[in-house]
């Protein structure tokens, strides 16, 4: 680059023989004396070694010569000012290049040096050429860096040292010699050009700016050194690190074409500072929708709190995406759970609040809450430290009064629990590698629309994917694995869970989770769990099995179709229930079809589909489950669905709307359905045949109706005589209610076929 060329500047001083009038004895500023008639100063238009020249006699004790024109200084580029000197009689001096420094109202820069290198002449008659460099970033080789705040110069050369001297000085010369400075001439522009220094201490902002302003297309280069930003930087062109930045945790990087993990780990010198650097300007920038960590790993030995990195927010709802890369834990004692044991009140007429709570300060948002009547995957959601309260995501079933509870603090490798609402934010192609160290993601109090598509979610130490409030409301896991690091362990032994979910419209798609105690507890509706594998066995002979899916509230309005369930079993419940006796709809909206279940080498009263309801009068009241495959292999279970009567049992007398039909059943010793299709052969001759569903209706219930009775051949009397008569049916018949009366008013024989069915 030479502005001399592409921008027309005309930067060479005339020669002396033009006129003393424009050569100061002063700075060269408008007013200062000139040599022009000075008895000490004169024109020599014939010397043997300069042709013209100017003679001088040094009488001050800085005898100054400065061009009173005022030559440019543009950011960015580096001036080389040229003296050719000799002594010609008396003492000898020292010579140097020298400029004064003026900004763009005309007044003196201050606090920057002004001054070359100095050359003592030794000789009479012998040639010296001085030389020094000006510009405005300190570069190496610079003599004079001047910064941005100079726009221009006069320049020329002081003689210091003895006086009385005479020497005499060639015509000046001024080049620009910015190509000297830059690698690649036509593609980089060096921060350092623009008086960006890399000392740790100088704010750099404005430099960084001026570079950026003056790229032009070109890509802007932060050489070796650490370079302070005080305030944030936006850089509107392609950026590269050889040195690092740093700034205030307040203040952004937002590098809008360079915007990737590569570039901001470089720019910082840390990929954790950069990762966290990267969702910072994410957040605060509208010209990108992800962060691409290039196929690259950030490694944490410590939580990464995820509103902390972005302080100026706390709350987002603007689609957002990290994609393409790994983030592992590495060992660290930062991962290691805490735990509370605390005194506190529970009120189920406040069923999400924990009152007068214990050495409440002590006990952080997001802890797991464990207790006598506390169900599965409570959380605390918020505190009030001053009130002594503990508000939690979902209510207590039976845990009114004071008593201990246990909190613990598990630590996630993303944490976005400090946000107060955070919606629209997605991982696509990540692969969150805990290695039994840590979890992978807190969810944040609030929001909707939290997705990851094909991520892995390898080896997490207690959780995967953890909701403490809302901010699973219609949650997208989609295409992902699960990858549990309690695959050894024996089932009875594992503790970890894949994912769960406290509000409604969760969406869980063709995912693959492997041997946690559960893939996932759902504890809000309208959820859609489709095309998973997911399989919890071990080796133990006869052993039992864990929950795949929790489903924990009672009208769930759920679909969970083309799965397949290996080795586990899905489970509904009410355990979230504050008033856990029958109000509403009751257990009610479940469709469970199209599914392979598998299981191996269980106990035989291992069941697929399990009710545990809590409180009294519960009933089932729409519940589809059809087109399954129900199978064991290496031994026989009992059935394939059943109550879990540990608190309390269904009322089937009110069963509504139960279909369960159309599965296929192999090794399982009682094969279900509603509508119940059954043949009676009465040999007998008896007015009143009594027929039984013998545990065939779904869940052992009761036969609440009867659609069709026909007769598979004549229907006779005891001699042999031909009736044709319609029985009257009496359901809910023995001490089950699992039989049907046929009365025929008289006593009869022959053979029926009948539809039972377990609702009416």
């Amino acid at each position: 680059m030479n502005k001399v060329i592409t921008a027309g500047l005309d930067l060479m001083p005339p020669e002396f023989e033009a006129g003393l009038d424009v050569w100061s004895s002063g700075d060269g500023t408008p007013g200062s004396d000139t040599y022009d008639g000075a008895a000490n100063a004169a024109i020599v238009v014939a010397d043997a070694d300069f042709a013209g020249c100017l003679e001088l006699q040094k009488l001050e004790t800085t005898q100054k010569l400065r061009y009173m024109g005022k030559t440019p200084l543009l950011p960015g580029c580096y001036l080389q000012v040229k003296a050719r000197v000799k002594a010609v009689s008396g003492a000898l001096p020292t010579v140097r290049i020298a400029g004064w420094a003026g900004d763009d109202s005309d007044t003196h820069v201050a606090g920057v040096t002004e001054v070359g290198a100095s050359t003592t002449l030794t000789a009479y008659g012998s040639v010296v050429e001085v030389t020094a460099i000006i510009g405005t970033g300190a570069r190496s080789g610079v003599d004079m860096a001047w910064g941005l705040e100079a726009v221009y110069g006069h320049f020329g050369l002081d003689l210091i040292g003895p006086n009385g001297g005479v020497v005499r000085v060639d015509d000046i010369e001024i080049i620009d010699i910015t190509s000297a400075f830059l690698r690649d001439m036509m593609s980089l522009v060096d921060v350092t050009d623009y008086g960006a220094i890399g000392d740790d201490v100088t704010d750099n902002t404005a430099a960084f700016e001026a570079a950026d302003a003056a790229a032009a297309g070109r890509r802007i280069l932060v050489p070796a050194g650490q370079f302070y930003l005080n305030s944030t930087v936006s850089l509107d062109h392609p950026v590269q690190f050889e040195g690092t930045v740093r700034m205030p945790v307040d203040q952004m990087l937002l590098l809008r074409k360079s915007f990737e993990f590569p570039t901001y780990a470089a720019a910082f010198g840390s990929e954790v500072e950069g990762f966290k650097r990267g969702f910072q300007a994410l957040l605060n920038s509208v010209d990108h929708e992800s962060f691409d960590l290039g196929g690259r790993m950030v490694t944490l030995t410590a939580p990464v709190d995820m509103q902390a990195a972005v302080p100026n927010r706390d709350t987002y709802s603007t689609r957002r995406v990290i994609r393409n890369g790994q983030i592992t834990a590495s060992s660290s004692a930062s991962w290691d759970t805490k735990t509370w044991v605390e005194q506190a009140t529970y009120d189920p007429a406040d069923s999400r609040t924990l009152s007068n709570v214990s050495n409440i300060a002590n006990i952080p948002v997001g802890a797991l809450v464990e207790g006598a009547g506390v169900g599965r995957e409570i959380y605390v959601r918020s505190k009030n430290t001053g009130a002594g309260e503990l508000t939690l995501n979902s209510p207590l079933y039976d845990a009114a009064g004071t008593q201990n509870f246990t909190f613990s603090d598990f630590k996630y490798m993303l944490d976005f629990s400090g946000f107060d609402s955070f919606s629209k934010f997605g991982m696509t192609e990540v692969e969150i590698q805990c290695n039994s160290h840590c979890s992978a993601l807190r969810l944040p109090p609030a929001g909707s629309v939290f997705s990851l598509d094909h991520c892995f979610i390898s080896r997490p130490k207690d959780r995967g994917i953890t909701s403490i409030g809302t901010g699973c409301q219609g949650i997208l896991v989609d295409n992902c694995q699960f990858l549990s690091a309690e695959e050894a362990e024996d089932v009875s032994d594992r503790s970890s869970i894949a994912i769960n979910v406290n509000a409604n419209d969760a969406k869980l798609r063709n995912n693959r989770v492997t041997n946690f105690r559960h893939f996932a507890l759902l504890g809000g509706a309208n959820n859609t769990i489709a095309g998973n594998h997911f399989f919890q066995g071990d080796n133990v002979a006869g052993g039992v099995r864990s929950a795949g899916i929790i489903l924990a509230s009672t009208y769930c309005a759920t679909t969970i179709s083309d799965n397949y369930v290996d080795n586990c079993f899905i489970e509904w419940t009410n355990e979230q229930d504050p008033t856990p006796d029958v109000s509403g709809f009751s257990f009610s909206s479940l469709s469970i079809s199209d599914n392979v279940f598998l299981c191996g080498d269980v106990a035989s009263w291992f069941s697929y589909i399990v009710i545990k309801p809590f409180g009294s009068g519960h009933y089932l009241n729409g519940v589809s489950v059809s087109g399954n495959k129900f199978r064991s292999i290496n031994g026989t279970i009992d059935r394939a669905e059943r109550v879990d009567t540990s608190f309390a049992d269904l009322d089937f007398s009110r069963s509504k709307s139960v279909f369960f039909e159309g599965n296929t059943f192999h090794n399982v010793s009682t094969q279900v359905a509603s509508p119940l299709r059954l043949r009676h052969d009465q040999s007998t001759a008896a007015s009143t045949w009594t027929v039984s569903a013998n545990g065939t209706l779904p869940f052992e219930g009761r036969a609440r109706s009867v659609d069709s009775v026909v007769a598979i051949g004549a229907i006779r009397t005891s001699g042999g005589s031909n009736r044709y008569v319609t029985p009257y049916v009496q359901l809910e018949q023995g001490g089950n209610g699992d039989q049907i009366s046929l009365s025929w008013g008289e006593s009869l024989r022959g053979e029926v076929q009948l539809v039972m069915r377990v609702d009416n």
